[in-house]
């Protein structure tokens, strides 16, 4: 039987792992267009940014393990886009394929939508990132674009592609 993930609120002790976490990400991978990691400090700026503004950042452990995190921040800093965010999703390179990603990414929906926002937007570094598109995918989002080249890294242009999911009622009505 799989263990039961579990998500709570992020809090500064936990920056140490998010660092780890997101540093594998940055020197590994293109779900972060970041070529050098941030520090723990910078983590942690952000972090607060975030929870600051009254939004969510929560982490998923596995056991005593944190496996994953994910935060929503705001999608552009211009007043007309008041009512959309911006997800985040991050997962221990490790503790793929247990049910990490669905789970924050279900609860960031969640919260999101009790705090009245409207649209949810992913940028997903790398046309090619199947399982980051196919978990946004799974929970409601559509693709609705491919910035094609917009990054170098690694030694090769990378897409973003731009999924997007309406928040409760969505644009049906007013806010």
């Amino acid at each position: 039987m799989s263990e039961a993930v579990r998500l709570r609120p992020a809090v500064a002790g936990d920056i140490a792992a998010i660092h780890g976490i997101y540093e594998h990400h940055v020197l590994k991978g293109l779900a972060s267009f970041e070529e050098v990691p941030p520090s723990t400090d910078e983590l942690l700026r952000r972090h607060r940014e975030v929870t600051g503004q009254g939004l969510p950042y929560i982490v998923a452990e596995l056991g005593k393990e944190i496996a994953g995190y994910g935060y929503c921040a705001l999608y552009r800093s211009r007043s007309a886009y008041r009512y959309s965010l911006e997800d985040s999703v991050y997962v221990r390179h490790d503790m793929h394929g247990r049910g990490v990603g669905s789970a924050l990414l279900a609860e960031l929906i969640r919260r999101c939508e009790g705090l009245g926002y409207r649209q949810l937007v992913a940028v997903i570094g790398d046309s090619a990132h199947a399982a980051s598109i196919g978990l946004h995918a799974s929970l409601g989002f559509l693709r609705v674009g491919t910035l094609r080249s917009v990054g170098f890294k690694f030694g090769r242009w990378v897409d973003s592609v731009i999924m997007q999911r309406p928040l409760g009622p969505g644009d049906s009505s007013a806010p």
